[in-house]
């Protein structure tokens, strides 16, 4: 892991930025009065998910926690990656060659730190004083003694440095509790308790380790829920809370329910539903559906009935509209079942009632909610059709159209025949008119799978590039091994790059005519990432052919503007949704509906050079 990637980790965008500005909470996200321009309402907004920040007012601009510093602080890259290093107590001489085993040993310690500090909090819950109320409150909740200590549930203390000083004399150094994320460093480099008066819930991976904690507000202060943040050890996307419990459940039960409270698993595990686990509150991730290939592969999804809940079910990471809030998550549940045989089904909860509580109340109605859980695609099917029209031609269409790569993507042919059929008797249709639809679907994939040979181009180690930053990566490494590319860059804006290290890297190699001219304008840190950029193998299509490279930069190039165009339609649409929600300044809904038909228009010029690179590769296949 690189100096960049661990200060990545251990920062919170959150705490980074409200260092320098008042936030205040909205919905999942926050918002400020912009602190790089006066305005009398609030345009600039913080992303904690995708640890990202943006001002949707005069600056329309945005980027992540070195970008905002390098901005605030009016200093270049080298200078924001200085002051966050010291921030998160990262040393930066430390990466120069053999980090693994010092990680691997900086991971143990961590592991070490977090048992200490779960011991700690477990402690203060059942022995003291301040303990007592939260005791009872967990009993209110229904949750047993033995509950609490198999849990090793905890409180931290109401005192700004009270975990600090008790783990620091017992040997640890400060650097380390930074590095496990339990401490905040301040202004002025002096350091605070993260959890303060706060139910903990230690959090462990598959194997038991414990890797981090979830803390609920026991006086009422904001967020409610509060996660470690990013460490070397904690990844909130690929861990599910009570899996090493769960495991061997799992396994003999043959079934995996998935809930997203803390309390909901751990009132289940009680209760004897011991193959219950959390998705953190989240939607399910790749990395989480993982973590399932060796245990199990019969999953249910038991949400809670808010609305949140049940979108949670489908979001990839953007929503493609509010009418249908249709997601690549969908795609991937498919895929999962086809991948490995599997069966992923999904339960609408009575309403107003969390997981939780149906298992304390009637534990039979929860048998019975579980027993009769439907398919992944008939819930998608039922739910999303329940909200149209049916007598709206326009509507049907949309749906159609939504769900035709779905059906696409289940490779199983009886299984696609029988949804093919469902979908027809839901939008009363002729079935053969959606296979017409689906015909004429394959056949342009078809037409189109020549250009799969241009997506060899994106392969490294049999991957296609799946993110942006690994695009960004990808993009940078052909232009600084194949200086022959060089003209071809007038369209790609450093605005492409949301990767501060790769726009900083981008805006030094347009300053210079050769690779040992752009070394010597790097620091250490970027040195090395240069070095790993340079070391990127690209496979014998791109090495051998100068029309291959053009075109890969071209893909690359268009992809990098598709991201990006998406990424602020997704944060447009959310701050759109909110502010209507809260009755938000009319000036302000005509602001982000307007910059929504920028961001369309300039998106269909993205979709029609990719339509034309397409054409370009297939007539070039073709010859």
């Amino acid at each position: 892991m690189s100096a960049i990637d661990e200060i990545k980790q251990r920062l919170d965008i959150v705490q980074v930025v409200s260092d320098y500005v008042p936030l205040q909470k909205s919905g999942r996200n926050y918002r400020a009065l912009c602190p790089f321009h006066p305005e009398k309402n609030p345009s600039f907004f913080v992303f904690p998910d995708r640890q990202s920040w943006h001002c949707f007012g005069a600056c329309n601009t945005g980027g992540d926690i070195f970008s905002f510093v390098m901005r605030k602080e009016g200093i270049d890259f080298s200078e924001a990656l200085k002051l966050l290093a010291s921030k998160a107590g990262v040393s930066l001489t430390a990466f120069s060659g053999n980090g693994k085993k010092e990680n691997k040993s900086k991971e143990e310690r961590i592991f070490q730190i977090n048992e200490a500090t779960a011991a700690y909090y477990h402690e203060l819950l059942l022995s003291t004083s301040a303990g007592e109320s939260v005791r009872h409150y967990l009993n209110q909740r229904g949750l047993s003694l033995e509950t609490i200590k198999n849990f090793q549930l905890g409180i931290s203390p109401e005192g700004w440095e009270t975990l600090k000083k008790h783990l620091l004399n017992q040997g640890y150094e400060e650097s380390d509790l930074l590095a496990a994320g339990l401490l905040v460093e301040q202004d002025d480099k002096s350091t605070r308790d993260r959890f303060r008066n706060r139910l903990m819930f230690p959090i462990r991976n598959i194997d038991g380790k414990l890797v981090g904690f979830g803390a609920r507000a026991l006086d009422g202060s904001t967020p409610k829920y509060l996660n470690s943040p990013q460490t070397m050890v904690f990844d909130k996307s690929s861990i599910l809370y009570g899996i090493d419990r769960a495991k061997q459940a799992i396994r003999q039960s043959n079934q995996a329910i998935i809930v997203e409270g803390y309390m909901d698993v751990i009132i289940a595990h009680q209760y004897g539903w011991q193959n219950v686990v959390a998705s953190m509150g989240t939607s399910i991730t790749e990395k989480q559906l993982a973590t399932f290939k060796n245990l199990t592969r019969n999953l249910v999804i038991a949400l809670d009935p808010d609305t949140a809940g049940t979108e949670a079910v489908f979001r990839g990471g953007e929503l493609i509209d509010k009418v249908i809030p249709f997601s690549t998550a969908v795609y991937g549940w498919v895929k999962y079942e086809d991948a490995y045989k599997a069966e992923v089904k999904a339960v609408l909860l009575p309403e107003n009632k969390d997981p939780d509580e149906i298992i304390k109340e009637d534990p039979e109605l929860w048998r019975n909610v579980i027993e009769n859980a439907r398919p992944i695609i008939d819930f998608i099917f039922d739910t999303f059709t329940a909200r149209a029209n049916m007598e709206d031609a326009t509507q049907k269409s949309l749906l159609v159209e939504k769900f035709t790569p779905l059906l696409l993507e289940i490779r199983d042919p009886v299984r696609q025949a029988h949804y093919v059929d469902r979908l027809a008797k839901y939008l009363k249709i002729d079935h053969r008119t959606l296979e017409d639809v689906l015909r004429k679907a394959k056949a342009q994939q078809k037409r189109l799978s020549k250009w799969q040979m241009q997506e060899a181009t994106l392969k490294h180690q049999g991957q296609i590039v799946p993110n942006s930053g690994l695009i960004e990566q990808y993009c940078l490494a052909l232009l600084l091994q194949y200086p022959g590319l060089r003209t071809e860059v007038r369209e790609l804006s450093p605005d492409c790059f949301e990767q501060s290290e790769n726009k900083e890297l981008f805006l030094k190699w347009q300053e210079c005519t050769s690779i040992d001219q752009l070394k010597g304008k790097l620091d250490t840190v970027l040195q090395e990432y240069l070095e790993k950029i340079l070391s990127k193998e690209f496979p014998s299509v791109i090495r051998e052919s100068e029309t291959m490279r053009h075109h890969a930069l071209q893909d690359c190039i268009i992809r990098l503007h598709e991201k990006r165009l998406r990424n602020l339609e997704i944060k447009r649409r959310e701050l759109l949704a909110m502010e209507a929600e809260i009755g938000g300044v009319d000036a302000e809904l005509a602001r982000l509906e307007e910059q929504g038909i920028e961001v369309s228009t300039k998106l269909k010029e993205v979709f029609s050079r990719q339509n034309d690179l397409r054409q370009q590769l297939s007539r070039r296949w073709d010859r």
